[in-house]
């Protein structure tokens, strides 16, 4: 399936959603599609393109060859910085951007034209969010389009199960939050907007895994028949580069590689967080008095153009620093995280268990404490910590507007760590983990996933 004939003659295109999560995962599954010998196209801003290769973490793309970034413009859009007192905390100053991404469908189309003359297949892999991008793939006739859909099989079923007025079905239904707070009414606008273009998709892909959530990707199945179905994670490596091209290691590994194994909480919240100051100073203060080893990214959320404007830097109490320096690391600026959690250091990830997150977490087989923010965050809680059981709650959804204590962080931080139940999910998690790199394995599950997909899209 690697020979020449095939990646001359089938070009695939990726259309990401500008926000570091959904950049990533996209990034990382051009990284399988190119070990097939098929060329990648790579198709967003220049500002996010350059945003995700710098942040590439894991392995090195300067050194791929048929992998092709195309920088296109958009009209110039607002880039506030994000208000740490929201009374949600869906990052909506990042509209502004989502916004103006919609008008990268001109470019997209004149690409997707420009590879059809050339490539007997053209395959455009999208991000949900950006159905209109590529509506006119519809109109190239050797041209087919998949949507990537960047949260869990669970939570985008529970999503559909809804819409549909929730139908009988022959599977375990737990119970999982509403929607309330998890978005703005603009972005739930955008995302109504977005999913009327997906009918013309020949299928959808999902970054995960039969072993992670086999049930949900079958109710799928049998929910939304007209599509084909494609469980193609763990798209992250599981086998870390040590350094890429430039030679350059982040001063927070040597930083674990002094720690002992499974001795360090790696505490972050992803890149569209933003703390007030009053919950940073109960974190920090339940931190220290857990009297547990720690890593924390402790930073701002991404704004639209992050090489654009001051960044606010968030407040500690006076000394902290220097008060945990034999127990904790402070890391104020973005961190490599699957670098992070590969390390034999890290033994429990205080999280706000965004897909990306989870399944990284998963991978490395580190158990996950559970604050969710927003999005699908809620439901991805539910699905780790009830269901695949390699996570504890430490902030409950229903709670979300209330301040988290420094009490209650120190507990949570305990049970994670230091604890019999603690102990429990961590060998949960190095099953699961095991499990999932076993069906990576030549002849297993999603290796045949894996080919059966190649085999669709270069036929």
């Amino acid at each position: 399936m690697t020979t020449q004939e095939n990646s001359e003659s089938v070009a695939v295109v990726m259309v990401p959603f500008p926000a570091q999560g959904h950049l990533n995962q996209l990034l990382h599954l051009s990284r399988i599609i190119l070990s097939y010998g098929l060329p990648v196209h790579y198709v967003c801003t220049s500002t996010h393109n350059r945003q995700v290769m710098l942040r590439v973490h894991g392995w090195d793309p300067v050194a791929v060859a048929g992998f092709h970034f195309h920088d296109c413009q958009v009209p110039p859009f607002s880039s506030p910085p994000p208000n740490p007192d929201a009374a949600t905390k869906f990052p909506s100053h990042l509209q502004p951007c989502f916004d103006a991404c919609c008008h990268l469908r001109k470019p997209v189309a004149q690409l997707l034209r420009t590879l059809s003359s050339r490539a007997r297949k053209v395959v455009i892999i999208h991000d949900s969010m950006m159905g209109s991008v590529v509506q006119d793939a519809g109109s190239i006739p050797n041209a087919e389009s998949y949507a990537f859909h960047t949260v869990s099989a669970f939570t985008l079923f529970f999503y559909k199960w809804e819409t549909m007025g929730k139908p009988q079905v022959n599977a375990e239904m737990p119970d999982v939050p509403s929607l309330d707070g998890c978005f703005t009414k603009d972005f739930l606008e955008l995302i109504a907007m977005q999913h009327r273009y997906l009918d013309v998709n020949a299928g959808s892909i999902y970054n995960t895994s039969t072993v992670i959530e086999g049930t949900y990707l079958d109710l799928l199945r049998e929910n939304v028949k007209r599509k084909q179905h494609w469980a193609l994670g763990p798209f992250n490596p599981l086998k870390v580069a040590e350094k890429n091209s430039s030679g350059d290691r982040h001063h927070c590994l040597e930083w674990l590689d002094k720690q002992a194994m499974n001795s360090v909480l790696y505490v972050s919240f992803g890149t569209t967080t933003t703390m007030g100051d009053e919950q940073i100073h109960e974190l920090a203060v339940g931190l220290r008095r857990s009297n547990q080893k720690f890593m924390w990214v402790l930073r701002d959320a991404d704004t639209g153009d992050v090489f654009n404007g001051d960044v606010r830097r968030p407040e500690l109490p006076k000394g902290y620093v220097d008060s945990v320096k034999e127990k904790g690391l402070v890391v104020g600026e973005w961190a490599p995280q699957l670098e992070i959690l590969a390390h034999p250091a890290v033994g429990g990830f205080l999280s706000h268990c965004g897909w990306n997150s989870c399944m990284e977490s998963i991978t490395m087989g580190v158990p996950i404490g559970a604050w969710p923010m927003h999005s699908d965050q809620p439901r991805n809680a539910v699905l780790i910590t009830k269901l695949l059981k390699v996570g504890i709650t430490v902030k409950d959804w229903e709670h979300r507007d209330e301040i988290v204590t420094a009490a209650v962080v120190e507990d949570g931080v305990r049970r994670l760590m230091a604890s019999k139940e603690g102990e429990e999910v961590r060998r949960r998690a190095a099953e699961l983990c095991g499990a999932v790199r076993q069906s990576m394995s030549d002849g297993e599950v999603s290796s045949k996933e894996w080919d059966s997909f190649i085999t669709h899209i270069i036929k």
